[in-house]
Order: C-alpha cells, then sequence, then structure tokens
C-alpha cells in the first residue's frame, strides 16, 4: 500500500541520509589526519636539521679565532705609533678608536655557543606534543620526548628504573618505526694529521600527536553515534507504525460497529413495529414497511462491500457523480436530528459531472465528511453546504460545515489513524476517506479552511477523466 510504501521509503532515507554522513565524516577525516601528518612530519624534518646544524656550527665557530692575530695587531699599532709619518697621517684620536675596536674583539663572547637554540627554542616545545626517541646508530635510546615518562635523561634514575625505562624506549622505538621511518642525524667531526674524521650517525623516531590520534579515532565514535541514531530512528518509525496499524485495526472494528448498528437497529425497530400492527391492516402500511426493510438490509449489504473492496484494488466506472452524492445525502438527512435541533443540509453538483469512481467507497467518504460535519455543530442550528463543480479538467467537492472548527494545530494531524477531537470518536474516517480518494481514485482530499467558532471547509478534487493512477 501507499502508506507501506512511504514508511519504508523513510527508513530508507534515514539510513542512506546516515550512511552518506558517516561516509562523508569519515573521509573528511581521514584527509584532515593525514594533512596533520604531513605537517609534523615536516616539522619533525626540521627539528632533525636543526640539532644535525648546531654540532656543526659549534665546529665552524670556534672560540675567537683570530685572537693571536688580534694581539699581533695591537703591537704593530703601539709601535708604529710613534713614528712621524703615522704620526702625520693618523690623529691621537685615531689611535684611541682602533685600540677600542681591537679590545671589543678580543672580548666578544664565543660564537659557537648555539645550545640556547636547543635548551630554549627547540626542545621546551616539541611541535605540539609529538612523542619522539633519539636513538644511536645501534638503535639504544639517548634522549626521549613527550613519550610519556616523567623522566627526561638517564641521569635521573637508578639502575633498575633506568633498565625498565630502556625497554619501555626500544618498544616505543619499534612502535614509531611502523609509523613513520627514522630521520637520520649525521654528524661529521674534521680529523687532524694524526687521525681520521670521526662521523656519528643518529636515528630520531617520531609518532603521532595526541590530536592525530584523537582525529583518527573520531569517525569511529562517529559511526557509533550515527548507527545509534539509525537504530532509534528505525525502531522509531518501526513503533509509530505499528501503533498506527493498531489503531487502525481498532477503529475498523468500530466503524464496522458502527456502519452495521444504523442498518440493525432500524431492523429491529421495524420487527417491533410489524408485532404491533393488526394483521387487518392495510396491505399498503405493510408494503411500505417491507420498503424499509428492503432498504436497511440494502444497506447492510452496501457497508458488506465496503468492507471486502479496502484492501483490494476496487473497479472504477466512469459515472455521473451527481446521483452519487444525492444517494449518500439522503441517507444522512433522513437520519438528521428531528427534535431540539435544526440542521440544514444543502446539495449543489453541476450536472454532466463525470468521473472514474468506485460507488460504494465514494459513498462512503461523502457519508464520512457529512458526519464529521454533523458532528462540529455544538448548536442547536447549523448549516451543511456540499458543492460540486468542475475546475481545470478536475472535479472538485467542498463540505462546508458552521461548525466549531478545527484548531489550527492540529490541521496536521486530523488524517492520522487514530486522531480524533471528539470524545467518543477513534480517528477513522477522516482517514479511511482520505485513503479512499487518494489512493483507489487518485485524488486529493484536504482540509482547506477552518476557523474556531466558524467552521470548516474539506474539498476532494478528482480526475475527471477515465485514465487514473491507482494506489497498491
Amino acid at each position: 500500500m501507499k502508506a507501506y510504501r512511504v514508511s519504508v521509503n523513510l527508513k530508507l532515507g534515514l539510513i542512506s541520509f546516515a550512511v552518506l554522513i558517516a561516509v562523508a565524516s569519515l573521509w573528511y577525516s581521514t584527509q584532515l589526519v593525514d594533512r596533520l601528518k604531513e605537517r609534523e612530519t615536516k616539522v619533525i624534518q626540521l627539528w632533525a636539521a636543526a640539532l644535525e646544524e648546531i654540532p656543526k656550527a659549534q665546529q665552524s665557530g670556534a672560540s675567537a679565532p683570530f685572537r693571536t692575530d688580534l694581539r699581533e695587531v695591537e703591537s704593530v699599532l703601539s709601535g708604529v705609533s710613534n713614528l712621524p709619518g703615522v704620526q702625520a697621517t693618523l690623529s691621537p684620536k685615531d689611535f684611541e678608536r682602533f685600540e677600542a675596536a681591537l679590545q671589543w674583539a678580543q672580548n666578544a663572547p664565543p660564537s659557537h655557543d648555539l645550545t640556547f637554540i636547543q635548551d630554549a627554542i627547540l626542545i621546551p616545545d616539541l611541535v605540539g606534543g609529538i612523542p619522539a626517541i633519539l636513538t644511536d646508530s645501534l638503535g639504544q635510546p639517548l634522549s626521549w620526548w613527550n613519550t610519556g615518562s616523567d623522566a627526561t635523561s638517564f641521569s635521573e634514575l637508578n639502575a633498575e628504573e633506568t633498565a625498565k625505562q630502556m625497554a619501555h624506549l626500544v618498544a616505543q622505538v619499534q612502535e614509531m618505526a611502523l609509523i613513520h621511518d627514522p630521520i637520520p642525524i649525521v654528524v661529521t667531526f674534521p680529523g687532524t694529521p694524526t687521525s681520521p674524521p670521526i662521523r656519528f650517525v643518529q636515528n630520531l623516531y617520531y609518532g603521532e600527536s595526541e590530536l592525530v590520534e584523537g582525529l583518527r579515532k573520531f569517525p569511529y565514535f562517529q559511526l557509533l553515534f550515527v548507527s545509534l541514531f539509525v537504530f532509534v530512528g528505525y525502531f522509531g518509525f518501526s513503533y509509530i507504525r505499528r501503533s498506527e496499524q493498531s489503531s487502525l485495526w481498532v477503529g475498523m472494528a468500530k466503524e464496522a460497529a458502527h456502519q452495521l448498528g444504523t442498518p440493525i437497529s432500524s431492523l429491529m425497530g421495524w420487527l417491533e413495529y410489524m408485532r404491533m400492527v393488526d394483521n387487518k391492516k392495510s396491505e399498503s402500511t405493510h408494503e411500505e414497511t417491507y420498503q424499509e426493510i428492503e432498504k436497511d438490509i440494502e444497506r447492510l449489504s452496501r457497508v458488506a462491500g465496503r468492507f471486502s473492496d479496502i484492501g483490494s484494488l476496487p473497479k472504477l466506472d466512469v459515472q455521473l457523480v451527481g446521483p452519487v452524492i444525492e444517494s449518500t445525502t439522503d441517507y444522512i438527512r433522513r437520519r438528521l436530528p428531528q427534535s431540539g435541533t435544526f440542521i440544514q443540509l444543502n446539495v449543489v453538483a453541476e450536472p454532466e459531472l463525470k468521473a472514474p469512481l468506485n460507488a460504494e467507497l465514494f459513498e462512503w467518504v461523502i457519508e464520512n465528511l457529512l458526519k464529521n460535519a454533523l458532528d462540529a455543530m455544538d448548536s442547536e442550528r447549523g448549516r451543511i453546504d456540499l458543492l460540486a463543480s468542475a475546475t481545470d479538467g478536475k472535479i472538485r467537492i467542498d463540505v462546508r460545515d458552521t461548525g466549531k472548527g478545527i484548531d489550527r494545530r492540529h490541521w496536521k494531524n486530523i488524517f492520522r489513524p487514530g486522531f480524533s477531537t471528539k470524545k467518543r470518536g477513534w480517528g477513522l474516517g477522516l482517514s479511511l476517506a482520505k485513503r479512499i480518494v487518494e489512493d483507489y481514485h487518485g485524488g486529493t482530499l484536504t482540509l482547506v479552511q477552518s476557523k474556531i467558532g466558524q467552521g470548516s471547509t474539506f474539498r476532494i478534487e478528482l480526475p475527471a477523466s477515465a485514465h487514473v493512477t491507482l494506489g497498491s
């Protein structure tokens, strides 16, 4: 059925939407993790290059390499200061400036002391917490950073603690090697006339920061959340569907009792009347009674036909709409309240209106709308107008009443099975009517206007053609 397909489509749509979000989130998180890993790798490489350059700078920048030469310049300067030719060229102030410059050069701080770069810049903020371990050429850890250890060097540990820390660092080195290739740090000290150059090779192993690890785990938490959302949504829709089905079955049972109750009560009344009438009465009185009983039996047959047509694809015949409407309104008129209340029922239908109809089911629609209008009357006087006309290739049927109206907040629920604003209602009449019009006749049933205290207007629109698309 159409309602079942809508429910299934909602579930599939919910699941598809959740899966799409999960896949998009997983892809974006993966891209973000890759970019962060690439950035961290570049920073670690820069950090390793800085560590490698510090010893080189220390070698090339020996402390005051020209101090001896400066002393010789100072000696020469003092020796020539008394020569007549020099005195004619340079003034005493010039000699004072030269001597001050020499003293500054001799007392300048050593240029090779670059450990402050490592101690003050590189080590304290190692790229926002990236774990790293520096090992020698044999793979033995020398230094470590952000590995979760309280100790910062082996000098802080005793022999037992050193062994444990060494084993822990070696295990971490093996894990880091699976994540990134180590960065080699090569330092070469120049040789002397009596010894060859010395070459030291160290390896810098590094892992992933807490930020990258968190982002890597985030998609799985999101998938768990989305799965929970889909689970709750699916079972929520299933619960709503089961509730609607339960309401539908209960409502169908009550509707059947209501539909059958009227003609059955009438038949019982006619039987009682026949018992009370003397057999000597005229044949015309009996004939009138028989006609009314025949109408009630016909009514029972129609009710049975209506329920047999629900759930199967009914046959539609192109026929006049007016007689079908008149048949139902005549039945309702005979059962309008007669004591203390005056309800006026007016029908205006254009002649020659034709549409593909199943008369039994469509009469049920008109009957439900008229009964709904009658139930809405909360005063002794009221009016119900049924107007049928042709508009833009469609047949439009408006049912207007002067009843109590429907609150705006209830408009979206009035066609939902089980919803009713009446104390004794079971909320099935309008739901069945909408299903018959839309699923079986290819039309629409809507509430187009309603104001509290002024009444409501329901509108049926049917295709004025023999070719209609039926629901299933």
